[in-house]
């Protein structure tokens, strides 16, 4: 049997693509401002204290599908994206 053999093409570097900010950034502007500002308004009654593990928690209940009737499955995933830029620009400007 014969040995593969590697190629140049292969040895390209990959480029990581964090899919939250593609998501969000997918999104036309207004309704990101609009996640962005409900988000906010999640952090501010749930996770006032703006540490990244509540906002974490927060954003992967409501990408597991934990949500009531009021929120949709797509809306729940943008505005879990939502949450998890902020849970990042926290963790960064507490730096």
């Amino acid at each position: 049997m014969g040995h593969a053999h590697r190629h140049e093409a292969a040895r390209t570097a990959c480029e990581i693509i964090d899919f939250d900010d593609a998501l969000l950034d997918a999104c036309p502007p207004r309704l990101k401002a609009e996640l962005m500002m409900e988000a906010e308004l999640l952090v501010g009654v749930f996770a006032p204290s703006r540490t990244q593990a509540a906002l974490s928690r927060i954003a992967a209940q409501l990408s597991a599908g934990e949500r009531d009737a009021e929120i949709d499955r797509a809306h729940a995933r943008r505005l879990a994206a939502a949450l998890k830029r902020i849970a990042r620009t926290s963790a960064t400007s507490d730096a």
